[in-house]
């Protein structure tokens, strides 16, 4: 139930705000879904107001998320959308529009074709949007009302004001209500039962991320993981699936992939945050999908394409072309649908798989449009021959003509639905009395399909282990086959003590499984926060390298599996390396409380256990007496800094703009990491210690995190 604030407005759940007036519903601001707030209450506007900030770089969250009501007001009222938004906004929000409503203005698919136009099932994509379309262009479904040089826009009788604080006043008649031009979102995630134990990632499962379309007020939006070889590939990861995920006890460094199918914003959503999390992703899908996701996102954030691309990995599908995707071969093939849609197979020891994305797949309707000319002859023939005799299907659903009817699926013989479980589709519209399966969201529901585990997994295991470690990157293959011979599986039930604090350093410890926590760091836990680590990250190498008894008692937080070395071979097995110079000045930075700094920290108090780790590893502590310049303006530098303790602040021309303290990041990401001149000049208040961290090491570090990057890109 919504409740409206004594202020005349309603707060929405997912965040937004909804005023009614004579002139109906104006909403504003659209976090994802709150199309599912408003429907929900039989409340859906056809107004919008654009709030002055639309998009959550830090969060991956657009606030301006309008392609659901746009479609809702179009098909199922047959009316416009409004939107309110300056001319900038209007600007940006056309580009963002264009691609998931009407789809790629330019496409030529011949370069994602291993034989190009000659393939087999080559597609004539402009021909099959248009003959989905119901419009011929925006301005059938949306009308753009910009605030004119007063800041105001008149609707009916309904005047609304841009105020100089950024805020709204809307005035209807005698009525005036006054609302938030900035707004936040509300993470609402169906959480399902958070694990009691750290989830372990199969050799082979499926786990939904939600089974329903945008639509749904009832459940998440359709999305999954497959998980091969114990690492996770995230499929069209819905809007908060890696909140979800954390919630639901799941290591987000265990998915280190994610297919994009296309770009609506049930699909694409939950992709950036994705990006935004931890560690660099790799995305993978076709040239045509991600150009539309970069011209998509870099029109939302303002972040230009060249930089978007800088923070992930993409690996470019190509059609006819086996891709290897965590020991698995996948092929992908467009699907049929409004706009580019990416479909796929993948084949893992004797099991096989197929997903239709969001498409069409009626046998009768491939026939009229053949008839039509809209599908070419090999386009026809390849949509035919749909691959039912895969062992596991996951197939969409929906409303007609953009989605397979449930009732055809219905009417597959038995031996084939007893194959497929069903995705986008709401509960309430599933047929009673077929074999079809609705997809069940929750970690607790993964799916594990029977498979025949390959030769070598034992190897392949602890070697994936290895290349997840950071400061073993870069080791030659020969170091892995030491690793292999020297490395030992240790088992702890929660609450054993793994280390006892004062005893001598004997093993180095590497967490395969579980989380740990330690306690009793610099003696005073008042100063000293407890610290966990999980899955893939290490412990216990700074009395080894140091040669100092142990600095902390440890515990196992839940069962732990962990891999342990002695210390004798861990040392041979550092030999030659920097690891160990490394892992001493590691040492020397914890001792001055530096976990304790980043925690605490309005730039860094969101990053993991495994980021703060890679952080401290090239951050160096030194001391600067009052007056000191740090950084000078309109000048290069090649040190940034975090602040121990003390005042820094910061200037332009003369100016006091602002006074940083304990915690905060001195200096500008953007221009250190692309080699430019300061804007500020950064001078120390009083005598101040910092953290500092070289040019070339932070890089790099914002290269592996591009999250980090976002939550330092301050503005003074």
């Amino acid at each position: 139930m919504l409740k409206e604030q004594t202020r005349g407005y309603i707060e929405l759940p997912r965040g937004g705000y909804l005023v009614e007036t004579s002139e109906g519903f104006f909403q504003i601001g659209s976090p994802p879904e709150t199309i599912k707030d408003t429907m929900a209450e039989k409340k859906t506007p056809l107004v919008f107001i654009l709030p002055n900030k639309f998009f959550h770089v830090e969060k991956g969250i657009s606030t301006a998320e309008l392609e659901f009501p746009i479609y809702f007001n179009f098909f199922l009222r047959q009316k416009k959308t409004t939107i309110i938004c300056t001319a900038e906004q209007k600007d940006q929000l056309i580009t963002v529009l264009k691609e998931s409503l009407m789809g790629p203005e330019e496409i030529n698919l011949e370069s994602e074709y291993l034989d190009g136009a000659e393939s087999f099932g080559f597609p004539d994509m402009k021909a099959e949007m248009a003959y989905f379309r119901g419009y011929k262009g925006l301005d059938d479904v949306v009308d753009f009302q910009v605030f004119d040089k007063d800041n105001m826009v008149n609707l009916g009788k309904v005047l609304i004001r841009k105020l100089p604080s950024g805020d709204f006043r809307i005035t209807d008649g005698t009525k005036e209500t006054e609302i938030p031009g900035e707004v936040g979102f509300n993470i609402k995630y169906e959480i399902g039962h958070r694990l009691k134990e750290p989830f372990q990632a199969p050799l082979l499962g499926i786990t939904c991320l939600g089974p329903s379309h945008g639509f749904d007020p009832e459940d998440n939006t359709s999305g999954f993981i497959i998980w091969l070889n114990h690492q996770g590939i995230m499929v069209d990861p819905p809007v908060n699936s890696t909140e979800w995920l954390r919630m639901s006890n799941v290591n987000p460094k265990l998915i280190n992939h994610v297919i994009l199918t296309h770009c609506h914003a049930d699909h694409d959503a939950g992709t950036f945050q994705k990006i935004m999390e931890e560690t660099k992703i790799t995305i993978h899908a076709t040239a045509t999908v991600m150009e539309s996701f970069i011209r998509k996102y870099s029109a939302l954030t303002k972040i230009p394409r060249k930089e978007l691309l800088e923070l992930f990995n993409f690996q470019q599908i190509i059609i006819g072309r086996p891709a290897m995707i965590n020991g698995g071969e996948f092929n992908f093939h467009y699907a049929l649908h409004s706009i580019p849609s990416v479909g796929f197979e993948f084949f893992f020891q004797d099991q096989s798989f197929v997903y239709t994305s969001d498409h069409l797949n009626e046998p009768e309707v491939h026939d009229k449009m053949y008839e039509k000319g809209v599908l070419p002859e090999s386009r026809w023939k390849f949509l035919k021959e749909f691959p039912w005799d895969r062992r596991i299907i996951y197939h969409e659903a929906g409303i007609p003509p953009l989605h397979t009817r449930v009732s055809y699926l219905a009417s597959l013989p038995p031996e084939i639905q007893e194959k497929i479980t069903v995705y986008h589709i709401a509960r309430t519209d599933m047929p009673p009395d077929t074999k079809l399966k609705l997809a069940r969201f929750g970690i607790e529901n993964t799916v594990y399909p029977e498979i025949t585990p390959p030769k070598h997994m034992e190897a392949y295991n602890l070697l994936d282990i290895l290349s997840q470690i950071d400061i073993f990157s870069g080791f030659p293959i020969e170091k892995a086959k030491e690793f292999l011979l020297i490395v030992r599986e240790e088992k702890y039930k929660r609450g054993d003590q793994i280390i006892k604090k004062g005893t001598p350093g004997d093993k180095f410890y590497i967490i395969a499984s579980g989380n740990v926590k330690f306690e009793g760091l610099l003696g005073d836990s008042d100063i000293a926060p407890i610290k966990r680590y999980g899955q893939y990250e290490y412990f216990g190498e700074a009395s080894l390298v140091l040669d100092l008894p142990r600095a902390a008692d440890v515990f196992a937080e839940t069962d732990v599996v962990a891999l342990t070395i002695e210390k004798n071979k861990f040392l041979q097995f550092i030999r030659n390396t920097d690891l160990r110079q490394n892992l001493i000045r590691l040492n020397s930075i914890r001792d001055s409380n530096s976990w304790k700094t980043l925690l605490d920290s309005r730039h860094f108090k969101g990053l993991t256990s495994h980021q703060v780790t890679q952080l401290e590893m090239i951050m160096r502590l030194s001391k600067v007496n009052k007056g000191s310049v740090l950084i000078t303006e309109k000048a290069f530098y090649h040190e940034a800094y975090i602040i121990r303790h003390g005042k820094v602040s910061v200037y332009q021309h003369g100016k006091k703009l602002a006074e940083l303290t304990d915690g905060d990041f001195v200096g500008e990401i953007y221009s250190i990491s692309k080699k430019l001149v300061s804007n500020y000049t950064f001078q120390a208040e009083s005598e101040t210690e910092l953290f500092s961290i070289s040019q070339n090491e932070l890089i790099q570090y914002i290269k592996r995190n591009p999250g980090v990057y976002m939550r330092m890109n301050t503005v003074y």
